[in-house]
């Protein structure tokens, strides 16, 4: 028999929800599964929601008594019955988790986030339009999209200056690419973090939906940033903290009233979690820029570890705590370190080379079979290299399991499908240079510290075959 197992929740939840997040998995992950849940109740005690009940594998007969406690964080208990396997507890942690981030993700629709860095300029969060998230791929850790959009413009330059200068020119501009990518990064990213300035200063109002629909119908998006303009110029721009005081005092000017128990604010010292990365893999502290954007992501980019660059967006600062922002930086200076852009353009501009050589018969036989099988190998081979930087990361920073949660939390939705799927092969073979989420979770949950892999490359890209083979059941 499994013994009982403890753990927590972490939220970014504000008080006034913390009640609801159990009253949205009462309603919409338990009452709906009779045949998975039963004896399900709910009760206030001591000041929180007490919600319990026995969870149930069929097939097998195993169970599980489960009570959660609201709360920051929430805490839950799991209870096995029988001989319940180890297996099935990890699974129902797991899915619990996945509820409360579904509940999570249906408040930031309907909350107002104000995000600043001391002495630089007061910029609007950054919509997730599909122009920025192609921007942020084309300059990423791997460089794979921007080799895809060259094809376009392969043919151009062939028909203008002839085979021999074309794969020169193609070549020469990939490279220049790959070289100054921390300074394109550096340009077109929101702001800049330095020692001077370490701090990103974090506010949310969590409103009902309601309200939140009529505040954005009657102020709109210019007079949220210019309510955001207000408060730094109260607060940050006179040496003062961006208190929620100070935000509600500037709603009320507005004719809005924030309830108290709807805020939370939050200050990361990014510089410091950047340098405690950096000094783990013995790397100089890279260039640091922060997007202000509410999708959680981390990207590492440059030539080489002495001029790269990580760029963090606010959604990731927002969602995760500092363990977690840690282990996802341990990742991107595991690309970093291991040189990872260079890396990925020698092996592509290899490709490139074969293509108009060598294997120049293969291709006339069908251009485009050639090139969507090439794509899909050069993105398989990609999978080696992410799954590196996770194992670096595992042992540099030593935090396999944060850095597990921290998967589970920025793409639970992704997670959610490829668990749901009855085949998990596609998720291996799309042109993502990422393996599936289940497969980084599963491993980092099975790394125990201190880990010592003499080859991280060689030992990750057997995980991933191995990984590939378990897919097709």
């Amino acid at each position: 028999m499994s013994e009982a197992k403890n753990f927590i929740i972490n939220t970014e939840l504000a008080p006034s929800h913390l009640d609801e997040a159990l009253e949205f998995i009462y309603k919409y992950y338990l009452l709906p599964k009779p045949e998975n849940f039963m004896n399900i109740g709910k009760k206030m005690e001591n000041n929180s929601l007490l919600l319990s009940f026995t969870a149930l594998e069929p097939k097998h007969g195993w169970k599980s008594r489960v009570e959660m406690r609201s709360g920051a964080p929430i805490v839950v208990d799991l209870i096995p019955e029988n001989e319940t396997p180890q297996e099935f507890l990890e699974t129902l942690k797991e899915s619990l988790t996945i509820a409360v981030q579904f509940y999570e993700e249906n408040i930031r629709q309907s909350t107002l986030y104000f995000a600043w860095v001391e002495g630089e300029d007061v910029i609007p969060e950054q919509p997730p339009t599909s122009q920025k998230r192609l921007s942020d791929r084309l300059f990423g850790s791997n460089l794979l999209v921007i080799y895809i959009l060259f094809f376009g413009i392969n043919i151009v330059l062939f028909l203008l200056l002839g085979l021999v200068y074309a794969v020169i020119a193609i070549l020469s501009f990939q490279l220049l690419i790959v070289i100054f990518s921390d300074r394109i990064y550096l340009a077109r990213n929101n702001w800049r973090i330095t020692p001077e300035n370490p701090n990103v200063h974090l506010i949310e109002y969590q409103l009902p939906v309601e309200e939140f629909k009529e505040f954005r119908e009657k102020f709109g998006k210019e007079v949220v940033v210019q309510m955001k303009k207000e408060i730094y110029d109260k607060t940050l721009a006179v040496g003062k903290k961006p208190t929620c005081e100070v935000g509600e005092e500037i709603f009320e000017n507005y004719g809005f009233k924030c309830t108290p128990e709807s805020k939370l604010e939050k200050v990361v010292n990014v510089y410091q979690i950047v340098e405690t990365a950096a000094e783990k893999f013995n790397l100089p502290v890279p260039k640091i820029v922060i997007s202000n954007t509410m999708i959680p992501n981390a990207a590492a980019t440059g030539p080489s570890p002495s001029h790269g660059l990580v760029l963090i967006t606010t959604g990731l600062l927002v969602q995760l705590d500092e363990d977690e922002i840690l282990s996802v930086l341990g990742h991107e200076m595991g690309h970093l370190q291991g040189r990872d852009p260079i890396i990925l353009f020698s092996i592509i501009s290899g490709e490139f080379l074969l293509r108009f050589t060598l294997f120049l018969p293969i291709v006339l036989l069908n251009p485009i079979i050639y090139i969507v099988l090439v794509m899909a190998l050069i993105f398989f081979v990609a999978k080696f290299f992410e799954t590196r930087a996770d194992l670096v990361s595992a042992m540099k920073i030593g935090q396999p399991q944060v850095l597990a949660e921290a998967l589970r939390k920025i793409g639970f939705n992704r997670l959610q499908m490829e668990r749901a799927a009855s085949t998990r092969i596609p998720g291996w073979i799309t042109f993502d240079p990422h393996p599936p989420i289940y497969f980084r979770v599963d491993r980092l949950e099975k790394m125990e510290t201190p880990l010592k892999v003499k080859n991280p490359l060689i030992q990750s890209a057997k995980d991933v075959f191995k990984g590939f083979r378990r897919s097709f059941g």
